[in-house]
């Protein structure tokens, strides 16, 4: 395994009890952790979160000590004149945490967040690429 990776890192999640409160009469939202894809590259890792339903406004990426920490809410929007038959997503709050190495470049990570699926793109520090040293004779 690559020494890149990030680690999942399930201990920093708050409380469930801290989690959004109940709108309306519906019970109380729990959080999930949605499905996360990593995949190394050349320039470094990229994860992909599966987020449907979530906007811009509804989602929160921190970095702090070295960890990664995606904060958001999933909101139910049923279409006008609609009854939900069957729902396999979830609906209510998330967090995911990952304890990142210190190869990750923390000032270039760039998010972008497209039809339901978050991008986030963690460049590999500089001085963690490798570089070619010429032999001279």
């Amino acid at each position: 395994m690559s020494e890149f990776l990030p680690i999942p890192s399930d201990s920093s999640l708050p409380d469930q009890e801290q989690s959004g409160q109940p709108e309306s009469n519906e019970r109380p939202q729990l959080l999930f952790n949605p499905p996360i894809d990593i995949y190394e590259t050349a320039d470094g890792l990229v994860l992909y979160a599966d987020l449907p339903g979530v906007t811009a406004d509804d989602l929160e990426l921190q970095v702090q000590d070295n960890r990664l920490t995606l904060f958001g809410r999933v909101k139910r929007k049923n279409p006008d004149n609609a009854v939900l038959l069957h729902q396999e997503y979830e609906i209510g709050d998330f967090v995911r945490s990952f304890i990142l190495s210190d190869h990750v470049d923390h000032e270039r990570i760039h998010a972008k967040l497209n039809h339901g699926v978050l991008r986030v793109e963690l460049p590999r520090a500089e001085r963690a690429r490798p570089r070619k040293i010429e032999v001279s004779t």
